[in-house]
């Protein structure tokens, strides 16, 4: 069975009799892991075995875990840093910076890599404008080409772990004060003017970038639709004139900056039409039962089915790891990058 288009969640720390029917379905391809799916390692451990074991090639599982706010397991794991710190340690010293953001990367991907998560969305290189409460301190600098150096030393990291690395919200959330959760962020720029939000793009897809999450962001002077469901973005934009040929992500499509442009069929269906390889819907059952009774099985091509298997994690996964002495060196360092108290853990929805 082939991997679909559709990435769903589940309910809770084990699979219930209706996730086992979900996922058997053959649109059904990835599984994102949500705090409420954690209690420590060795129950994680256990879930994403169960969910391996569903099916021949196994189903991708995936996981926001890129650090500061938004890190979904925390007890049993290193507290990562957010962005944001990374950014001024490169204003003071850029070659420490590069080094901690690579091995930043490997330490989030070796962890998750050992309880059987085959990616994490992240990095996010979304510019940092100081207007973005829901991008925040989850943005790197505001400078682009220090954006892009830091975004390539944590893909290297992550790479070297064997995992692959999906860079967010493309083409850029940090210049619009909306939450894309919780309404539609219209960014009036003409093209031109968004040179600097895509411009760390670009090292990133030089460097193979495996996958490349779309942003619930209208620009309405390139399009009317925003650039999760835009041909005009993923096809022209994105695939042409960047030239990724990896694996593109909307952005949940059942948060509010998605929900004006249709019913949950009719986002679907734009997003499949604009060139995403992948449709997450979760939080949500319903919806994902509303798709998967309107499309039929094969729906995708070829490319993206190849597109998705560059997205499973790559190599042995780490055994003992933290017996290794490399973890044990690098997590005392990262935890050592601040001593701020833990930051406020973003609701479920937020990615």
């Amino acid at each position: 069975m082939s991997l679909g288009p559709l990435m769903v969640d589940i309910a809770g720390a084990e699979l219930s009799a209706e996730d086992v029917r979900v996922l058997a379905h053959p649109l059904v391809g990835s599984v994102l892991l949500f705090s409420r799916n954690y209690n420590n390692p060795r129950q994680v451990t256990a879930l994403t075995a169960a969910i391996r074991a569903l099916r021949t090639p196994h189903l991708l599982i995936a996981v926001d875990h890129e650090g500061g706010r938004v890190q979904r397991f925390r007890e049993g794991f290193t507290r990562l840093p957010a962005a944001r710190l990374l950014g001024r340690r490169f204003d003071e010293d850029r070659r420490d910076a590069l080094g901690l953001a690579q091995s930043v990367g490997w330490l989030m991907a070796s962890e998750l890599r050992a309880v059987g998560v085959d990616f994490s969305f992240a990095p996010c290189v979304d510019l940092d404008y100081g207007v973005s409460e829901i991008i925040g301190d989850r943005a790197f600098h505001s400078d682009p080409d220090s954006v892009a150096a830091l975004a390539v030393a944590t893909l290297s990291g992550m790479r070297e772990a064997g995992m692959p690395a999906i860079a967010k919200h493309f083409p850029g959330h940090g210049a619009v004060v909306a939450d894309s959760h919780t309404a539609l962020p219209v960014d009036r720029r003409e093209f031109a003017d968004l040179e600097a939000d895509i411009r760390p793009y670009r090292p990133l897809i030089d460097n193979n970038l495996a996958g490349i999450m779309a942003a619930h962001v209208v620009f309405p002077a390139v399009d009317a639709l925003p650039a999760s469901l835009s041909q005009r973005w993923i096809t022209g934009v994105l695939r042409g004139e960047l030239g990724f040929h990896g694996c593109v992500f909307a952005d949940d499509l059942t948060m509010a900056g998605a929900a004006a442009f249709g019913d949950v069929i009719a986002r679907a269906g734009l997003a499949l039409a604009a060139g995403c390889d992948v449709l997450p819907i979760c939080n949500d059952r319903h919806s994902v039962e509303l798709v998967l009774g309107h499309f039929g099985a094969n729906v995708g091509s070829a490319a993206s089915q190849a597109r998705l298997v560059r997205m499973r994690a790559r190599g042995e996964a780490p055994a003992d790891l933290h017996a290794n002495r490399h973890w044990q060196e690098t997590a005392a360092r990262i935890l050592s990058l601040s001593s701020t108290p833990p930051p406020l853990v973003l609701t479920e929805r937020q990615s």
